[in-house]
C-alpha cells in the first residue's frame, strides 16, 4: 500500500491537506469570490456600466461581469485544490464540476464542503489515473462520481457545521467583544502568518461582522508590524513584500527566533479590541477578505465593500469620518506604532538582534 501511494503521489500528511491544499483554496477563492466582489465594487462606485450591467441570465438570475467571477467560487476553489495536490490532468478537470456541487449543497458553509470533499475525490481520482486502458472515461467517472456522491452525503452537514461555529463565534463576539476581539485577532493573525490560510479559515466559518473586523484587525498586526520593524534589515522591498504581500515570509526567522514574533503579536492583542470596542470595525464583505489584511489591501476593501452593500441596504446611513479614521487606525497607524514601540523593548530586552528580522537569510 505505502509503495502503491507513493507511485500516486498520494500524501496523507498535515502539510499536504492543512497547508498546501487549504493554501491553494484561498487562491482559488481570491480569484473568483473576491475578485468578483472588487470588480462589481470598482463598478458600482465609478459608474461604469459595463460592469454593473446584466452580462447574462442563467435559470431567471442575471449575473454581472463580477457576478460571473463570483459564481465559479467553487469550481475554482476545487480545481486550486487539486493543483495543490498534484492531480493528473483528468482528474484536475474533473475538480470543477466537484467543485461546483459541493459548494452548491454546502450552502453559506461551502468552503469548507469542497475543502474536503475535493481532497477526498482527487486522491480516488489519483488512484485509479492511468490504471486503466480507458482512462479518458474511468479517472473523469471516479472523480467525479465521489465528489457527487459526497457531496450529496456531507456538504449540507458540513456547511452547517461550518456556520454553526462561525455563527458562534460572532455571537461571542458581539457578546463579548473584549475579550473576543483579543482571541480572534490574535488567532486568525497568528494563523495569516504561519504557512496555514487565514482567508481560507475565516471563509469556511464564514466570519463576518465585528468578529470579522476583528481579525481584520489581527491580520493587519501581523503583515504592518513585521513590515515595519524590519525595515532596517529589508529597506522598502521588506516594507512592501510584507505590508502587501504576506508576513509569512518571516516565518523561516520565526522558527530560528519565535521572539521576533512578540511584537506584531501583542499588537494585534491590543487592535483586536480597539477595533470591536471602540470603532466597532465590522467586515461585512466577503468573508475571505476577514482573513486577508493588507494584502494587495484586501481587508480594507472588504471592509469599505461591507460599508457600501449596508448603505444600499439601509441598514447603515452612510460612511463616516469617524469610519475612515477607525479604519485606518486600526489597518495601519496602531499596528504600525505599537509594533515598533514594543520591539524596541524586546531588542532592549536582548532577545532580539540585528540581522533576526533579515529576509533570506
Amino acid at each position: 500500500m505505502k509503495a502503491f501511494l507513493k507511485r500516486k503521489n498520494i500524501e496523507i500528511s498535515l502539510k499536504r491537506y492543512g497547508i498546501d491544499a487549504l493554501g491553494a483554496m484561498a487562491q482559488g477563492l481570491f480569484c473568483s469570490l473576491l475578485i468578483g466582489t472588487i470588480i462589481d465594487t470598482i463598478g458600482k462606485q465609478l459608474g461604469i456600466g459595463f460592469l454593473t450591467q446584466t452580462v447574462a441570465t442563467i435559470s431567471g438570475k442575471d449575473y454581472t461581469v463580477g457576478g460571473m467571477a463570483s459564481a465559479m467560487s467553487g469550481p475554482a476553489m476545487a480545481v486550486a485544490i487539486g493543483y495543490a495536490l498534484q492531480c493528473p490532468p483528468l482528474v484536475l478537470f474533473s475538480m470543477i464540476t466537484v467543485g461546483f456541487a459541493a459548494n452548491a449543497l454546502g450552502g453559506a458553509g461551502g468552503p469548507l464542503a469542497v475543502l474536503f470533499i475535493a481532497i477526498i475525490a482527487a486522491e480516488f481520482g489519483k488512484a485509479v489515473s492511468k490504471e486503466t486502458k480507458v482512462d479518458i472515461l474511468v479517472t473523469p467517472l471516479v472523480t467525479i462520481g465521489v465528489g457527487m456522491f459526497l457531496s450529496w452525503l456531507i456538504a449540507p452537514p458540513l456547511g452547517k457545521a461550518a456556520m454553526a461555529v462561525g455563527n458562534l463565534i460572532m455571537w461571542a463576539t458581539e457578546l463579548q467583544p473584549f475579550l473576543m476581539g483579543i482571541l480572534v485577532s490574535v488567532l486568525v493573525g497568528v494563523a495569516l502568518t504561519l504557512p496555514i490560510s487565514s482567508a481560507a479559515i475565516c471563509a469556511a466559518f464564514g466570519l463576518v461582522g465585528l468578529a470579522g473586523g476583528a481579525a481584520v484587525a489581527g491580520c493587519c498586526a501581523q503583515m504592518i508590524g513585521f513590515a515595519v520593524i524590519s525595515f532596517k534589515e529589508n529597506r522598502i522591498g521588506g516594507l512592501v513584500s510584507q505590508g502587501l504581500g504576506t508576513s509569512m515570509l518571516q516565518m523561516p526567522n520565526i522558527v530560528k527566533n519565535p521572539r521576533v514574533w512578540i511584537a506584531p503579536t501583542v499588537a494585534s492583542a491590543i487592535t483586536g479590541p480597539i477595533a470591536t470596542c471602540v470603532f466597532r470595525l465590522e467586515m461585512n464583505g466577503p468573508p475571505v477578505s476577514s482573513g486577508m489584511g493588507t494584502c494587495g489591501l484586501v481587508g480594507p476593501l472588504g471592509v469599505y465593500t461591507g460599508w457600501v452593500n449596508d448603505v444600499a441596504a439601509g441598514t447603515k446611513a452612510a460612511v463616516t469620518g469617524t469610519d475612515w479614521l477607525g479604519m485606518a487606525l486600526i489597518c495601519l497607524v496602531l499596528p504600525a506604532v505599537l509594533s515598533l514601540l514594543i520591539h524596541a523593548l524586546v531588542r532592549k530586552a536582548g532577545w532580539v538582534k540585528d540581522g533576526d528580522l533579515k529576509l533570506g537569510a
